[in-house]
């Protein structure tokens, strides 16, 4: 259990277990800066169930897990809910060694496909990494265990993010890492190093992060709108649109990651009229700014019987007082918390971390 501790329930009763890690995310719009701040603001409400609506990195998701409560972890893109699957719901299963040599070795009886490396040359990898995330992808699918798999898909993704400019898949731009200039952002040394021994590292990490607290938590794949059951708290982080500047669709910005996933039908899923081959579009409502304040609304009347707790940002659609008023219908009382001294990285907006406790 490393470096795990047993703390005791708050009614005193069974030990709960809880560990002092966290886990690496290169995710654009990450709490994991934050995360603290947020759980300050609400460890004094009275809740045992937790949902993390659109839980994204698993960063607030797996901070409640910490706390003892009995996390649900749900994102509507798969490769998000991988992570869940590897770092909320699973209560005990690491990879090993064997597992390690296994999925970093090119087996003799199994079939490789060259997809990648026919697909998406010079476009995010040089043809060697291509050719090995084939190999590696594959061997991952061969895994019996569905937390073994989710493990190291989750270090894989990781890997594949440390070794792009930017952490992202948004533009055809390998040449920014191979190309011999000078650089004024960015880590060369981290984008050459080789892909095993990202993943290798990325597995000694993920490791270390998985435990019980002692519930059984669940990671799932619904649309927001969907999600069954009932919660004593719901927290909401969702796609930001910003009243300046550039809206953030993360299913593009992360595309090969949700290739990866769905690696046997990835190539129905391309859309090959753009440069970088990115995943077909399909409607978000988070991403339209006619429609958003509805979806807040719906989704805000959805939960009104749980506690819900909002992140935010200062200047997004729909503005904070329209969020404060959405909430004030459903809620008795609201509080909105402002934080400090925070600012998103390649963020070029001045603008505040908000919080809105409804309860």
């Amino acid at each position: 259990m490393g470096e795990a501790q047993l703390k005791l329930c708050m009614n005193g009763e069974k030990p709960i277990i809880t560990n002092g890690y966290s886990f690496s995310t290169r995710y654009r719009g990450s709490k994991k800066k934050i995360v603290n701040w947020i759980w300050d603001q609400i460890k004094d409400l009275d809740f045992d169930t937790f949902l993390d609506a659109m839980g994204g990195t698993g960063s607030v998701a797996y901070k409640a897990k910490q706390e003892g409560k009995q996390v649900t972890y749900n994102d509507v893109l798969k490769y998000n809910h991988i992570i869940g699957l590897a770092l909320i719901e699973n209560r005990n299963v690491t990879l090993d060694e064997d597992d390690v040599d296994f999925i970093l070795k090119k087996h003799k009886n199994f079939h490789y496909s060259t997809f990648i490396k026919d697909t998406f040359k010079d476009i995010y990898f040089t043809d060697e990494e291509n050719e090995w995330l084939d190999i590696v992808i594959e061997n991952i699918n061969h895994l019996d265990n569905s937390f073994k798999k989710a493990l190291a898909l989750h270090c894989l993704f990781q890997s594949c993010i440390s070794k792009r400019p930017y952490n992202l898949f948004h533009r055809k731009n390998l040449y920014v890492r191979t190309s011999d200039v000078k650089r004024s952002f960015g880590n060369k040394a981290t984008w050459d190093k080789p892909f095993p021994t990202h993943f290798k590292e990325m597995v000694k990490e993920a490791n270390k992060c998985v435990y019980s607290n002692g519930h059984n938590g669940k990671s799932i794949n619904y649309d927001v709108f969907e999600i069954p059951g009932e919660y004593d708290l719901v927290y909401i982080d969702t796609p930001y649109i910003p009243v300046k500047g550039e809206i953030i669709d993360y299913r593009d910005a992360y595309h090969f990651l949700e290739g990866l996933v769905n690696y046997k039908k990835w190539a129905s899923m391309i859309d090959h009229s753009r440069k970088h081959l990115p995943l077909k579009k399909e409607y978000c409502v988070w991403n339209d700014k006619k429609e958003i304040k509805n979806a807040f609304e719906k989704l805000i009347r959805k939960f009104k019987d749980s506690k819900i707790v909002i992140s935010y940002r200062k200047d997004g659609i729909p503005s904070e007082k329209e969020i404060y008023d959405i909430l004030k219908k459903y809620k008795t009382n609201v509080k909105e918390v402002k934080a400090k001294d925070f600012k998103y990285v390649l963020s070029k907006q001045d603008t505040q971390e908000l919080l809105f406790i409804g309860f």
